[in-house]
């Protein structure tokens, strides 16, 4: 395309537009993020440094420093799921990320329960990393938490991070992007900093046990360890979530969506890393000696004000996580109101002055708002709640790779700009077999002495979230409602009409 700068943007943009009436919609979102924008959207969702840090001590103690190599594994499995959501993103740039894919690929009731499930583990996600960052702000700012601390910082954080998502795209894009810098280079100068200065540990380390076993045997011990990277590598299809406001997002998305994976994959190994070597005594956490080795090597190795500016960077990582976290819920309930699948679909599908779907953002800060509330009352509770969110996030996954499957079979052929050819079947066998192995893995109970509700949380939550949405679906039938495309994917030829013949062109994997 020759002319200036501005005239090539106008072209991808009128593109883009006609690429999107023709799959039977029109947008008013401002088509402003770029590449490394929409990349920094699903990095700060997964977060390496939120991930990690939260999670370390307890994976650490389960399973012994071979847990490092459960990010390895974990990120080659999550990245056979972002090759099969490239393929479908591709074809079906779309505002809503899962909920649009199932229902082109399979169908509306499909697509109603798969939104169904990824809105509670989206809004439940939230409000577990606003709880889970309100020590590390105690720490940032020196104070003991107690009482209801912890409540107060999380509603602080979802409150600012709702005023943020309400200023527009373009903030939130440089957000997302000051975000993703901070932890990045956080990760490397820190991570850096530890393994030049403050190694106590061999890299042999890495494949020693320390004689942990469960029932005889070591890999029930691993397989607890796991958890560490199954919390980790979800947020590459946030990238999705806002399709529409990325140019050329049948090219852009696939590509940000797999930086998502092995920049966010190598950040949280390398952080991992340097933690596991850091540690004085490995012995003491495996024993229950010391419940917070995060803290203790960084007080250790930055002292007091060191360890408060390092904690002022994670609080950045929490802040730029809840944002994109929030950004997705609100472009999935926007996406909902807009093929009138929810009730309020009149004003969650309403886009305000800056453009945002105002009221979804809204109603994604009070639900997740609400369950941090839960904590005045049961925290019990709210620990068995927040427990969904990642095992949420995973079925609906793994119900898009089924919707890819049952799409194949009918003769769907990827026809965007990013395609598997000979692989996709492939490889989409092969991450339903990976998604279904790691969900076992998350809900297998590990503590029998604890009551069955708590050892049976996960079951028990997605048990509850899908009966109720199954229920409400077939009384209600909210999906009979609208009548915007759906269940075509099988129908539509093997070339897109977008003015750039999409079909046409394949990009490697």
């Amino acid at each position: 395309m020759s002319g200036s700068p501005a005239k090539r943007a106008a072209g991808v943009t009128d593109s883009d537009a006609e690429q999107l009436a023709a799959l039977g919609y029109s947008s008013n979102f401002e088509r402003s993020m770029s590449l490394w924008e929409n990349f920094s959207l699903g990095f700060t969702y997964l977060s390496p440094v939120v991930g990690v840090y939260t999670l370390f001590g307890l994976c650490l103690a389960a399973g012994g420093p071979p847990m490092f190599w459960t990010y390895l594994l974990i990120g080659l499995g999550q990245m056979l799921v972002c090759l099969v959501f490239c393929e479908v993103v591709s074809q079906f740039p779309i505002s809503g990320g899962v909920y649009p894919w199932a229902r082109r690929l399979v169908g509306k009731r499909w697509a109603w329960m798969v939104g169904w499930v990824y809105a509670w583990a989206l809004c439940t996600s939230i409000a577990g990393i606003a709880v889970g960052a309100a020590p590390y702000m105690a720490v940032m700012l020196g104070f003991e938490m107690h009482g209801n601390a912890a409540i107060g910082i999380a509603l602080g954080l979802i409150a600012l991070s709702t005023v943020l998502n309400l200023s527009g795209t373009k903030l939130l894009a440089r957000v997302a992007m000051f975000g993703f810098l901070c932890e990045l280079v956080g990760a490397l100068l820190v991570g850096g900093y530890l393994l030049i200065f403050e190694r106590h540990q061999p890299f042999s380390v890495l494949f020693n046990t320390f004689d942990i076993k469960i029932d005889g045997s070591y890999w029930p011990a691993f397989l607890a360890a796991s958890l560490a990277g199954l919390f980790q590598y979800y947020g590459f299809e946030a990238c999705g979530d806002v399709a529409e406001e990325t140019p050329n997002p049948g090219k852009m998305i696939p590509k940000t969506m797999r930086m998502t994976i092995y920049i966010g994959g190598a950040a949280a190994m390398f952080a991992c890393l340097a933690l596991i070597l850091s540690v004085p005594d490995i012995q003491r956490v495996i024993h229950g000696e010391d419940t917070d080795p995060v803290t203790t090597i960084l007080a250790n190795a930055f002292g007091p004000v060191g360890s408060r500016l390092v904690m002022a960077v994670v609080m950045v990582s929490f802040v730029s996580c809840v944002l994109s976290l929030q950004a997705a819920a609100s472009r999935l309930l926007f996406a909902y109101a807009r093929d009138e699948m929810i009730v309020g679909s009149k004003q969650l599908s309403r886009l305000n002055a800056n453009h945002v779907p105002a009221v979804a953002l809204v109603v994604a800060g009070v639900m997740p708002a609400a369950i941090v509330c839960l904590g005045l009352f049961m925290a019990d509770a709210v620990a068995t709640i927040v427990g969904f969110a990642a095992i949420g996030i995973y079925v609906s996954f793994q119900l898009i790779v089924i919707a890819a499957l049952i799409a194949r079979a009918k003769g769907w052929s990827p026809s965007g700009q990013f395609s598997l050819g000979k692989w996709g079947v492939p490889v989409n066998v092969a991450a339903l077999v990976y998604g279904v192995a790691a969900i076992v893995n998350m809900v297998w109970p590990r503590t029998p002495d604890a009551p069955w509700y708590m050892n049976y949380s996960m079951i028990l939550t997605t048990a509850v979230v899908l009966g109720a949405g199954l229920l409400y679906m077939l009384l209600a039938k909210p999906y009979d409602k609208g009548t915007a495309p759906a269940g075509d994917a099988h129908r539509i030829s093997g070339r897109q009409r977008s003015g750039r013949a999409t079909g046409a062109l394949s990009e490697p994997a």
